[in-house]
């Protein structure tokens, strides 16, 4: 019972409204898996959401961390510096896309991230304009809410908003958004709301996180560089779940073979420990003043000796090709379940290891099954599995397995994925 207890000691303690979708207290995880407090095992398909890519406690990053920790904890970068900072900015500058001249600048969590991209893009325009898409999420401090385009639960009863944000629609075939619908909602805002010359960036997400996994086509990346070219916008690419190999390229952007201004990392970048970055070109980032930039513990030396651990895992590892690998396994796996349940479940989708299972009612797209959603969520933990939902309508189960997660691991998860949805299914 130490889970239930620790439950209401956690009711007793946190603030409602940072709850927790499982009443499962971890006490130690290794790679794929997990064990709580009464030693019960669960096989992760969360990874923190995205952080763990690595797995958890990977060797070479607990080596690194103890060895950074022996010297020094923290001096703060824009105090004194240290050489892992150095050294960690280099080799994100080198791995960005592009061949632009690149400049970084750390912070601590992917909502900082996404508010100094606004900052710099402001900075280097003069404008005041940001265009951001629906369904996508930035984070949940007041700028990043107003661009985040989902109101429950991130915006509901947290208003109001800054200003000069505006809203365009993200494609999306299955929902029967086009392109041409997407790029037309832009040009509307332009007509109607704020003139091209007024916005100083547009900042989307190549595949959206808590929006449901859905990818941007190449076309309309590429049409958004062209239209940020021919207005002076600056183009910010949102990579925080969706970078360091989690979709089967370094950052998802890639596939679309082009160059935005910047570009904000997180999340798997330092496998656990909290590390952010805005990674752009360099007459860009190099507009705001020194000083206008940073915070206090914004690149960690701890933070920093991980992720160098984890680039150096990514490259040794080969983890982008597994991640593609993992991805095909869950296409395999999940469309087996899809033939079975055509009315359940509208589409499968996957961009590397970023997978998405969206489910529906009648085999109607249209038709959000949040229902089943939620009792898959609710009991995945009796099965020994962590899951996630996500979507406009909060009707996708999202995967985000481990990048070393082992073949043996992988199809015994699935294997208990696909006994939860047919027990479920049939409620």
């Amino acid at each position: 019972m130490k889970n239930q207890s620790l439950q209401e000691r956690k009711v007793q303690a946190f603030a409602r409204g940072q709850g927790n979708a499982y009443q499962v207290y971890v006490e130690r995880a290794q790679g794929s898996e997990m064990w709580d407090v009464e030693g019960n095992r669960y096989i992760d398909f969360g990874t923190g959401i995205a952080v763990c890519n690595t797995g958890h406690s990977h060797p070479k990053i607990v080596e690194a961390v103890k060895k950074q920790v022996d010297k020094f904890s923290h001096t703060c970068v824009m105090v004194n510096p240290y050489e892992v900072a150095v050294e960690l900015a280099e080799k994100l500058n080198a791995v960005a896309p592009g061949d632009s001249e690149k400049r970084a600048i750390f912070v601590t969590t992917g909502a900082e991230a996404v508010e100094n991209c606004v900052k710099i893009a402001r900075a280097h325009t003069g404008r005041r304009g940001v265009i951001a898409f629906n369904g996508g999420f930035h984070g949940r401090t007041n700028m990043t809410m107003g661009l985040t385009g989902k109101v429950t639960p991130y915006k509901n009863l947290f208003g109001p908003f800054p200003g000069d944000i505006y809203h365009a629609p993200y494609p999306n075939a299955l929902h029967g958004v086009s392109v041409e619908d997407a790029l037309k909602g832009i040009e509307n805002l332009f007509k109607a709301t704020i003139p091209a010359q007024d916005v100083a960036a547009i900042i989307l997400e190549p595949v959206q996180g808590e929006g449901g996994f859905y990818a941007a086509p190449v076309e309309f990346m590429q049409a958004l560089r062209t239209l940020c070219d021919e207005h002076g916008i600056v183009l910010i690419s949102d990579e925080i779940q969706s970078g360091f190999a989690r979709t089967g390229k370094m950052f998802a952007t890639e596939y679309a073979d082009i160059e935005p201004d910047l570009i904000t990392m997180a999340k798997g970048i330092a496998g656990g420990f909290p590390l952010a970055a805005v990674v752009g070109k360099q007459h860009i980032m190099d507009a705001s003043h020194p000083g206008g930039l940073g915070g206090t513990y914004g690149g960690s030396p701890v933070s920093c000796a991980a992720a160098l651990a984890v680039l150096d895992i990514i490259e040794e590892e080969q983890l982008i090709s597994s991640a593609n690998t993992i991805g095909e396994t869950f296409l395999a796996r999940l469309n087996e379940l899809k033939a079975q349940f055509p009315a359940l479940i509208s589409e499968v989708r996957a961009k590397g290891a970023m997978i998405a299972l969206e489910l529906c009612e009648d085999g109607d797209a249209d038709k959000p099954n949040t229902h089943l959603t939620q009792r898959l969520i609710a009991n995945a933990a009796k099965h020994g599995l962590v899951l996630l939902a996500c979507g406009y309508y909060g009707n996708v189960i999202r995967f985000l397995p481990a990048l070393t997660i082992t073949s043996q691991v992988l199809e015994e998860g699935l294997d208990k994925f696909t006994t939860l949805f047919t027990e479920q299914a049939s409620v």
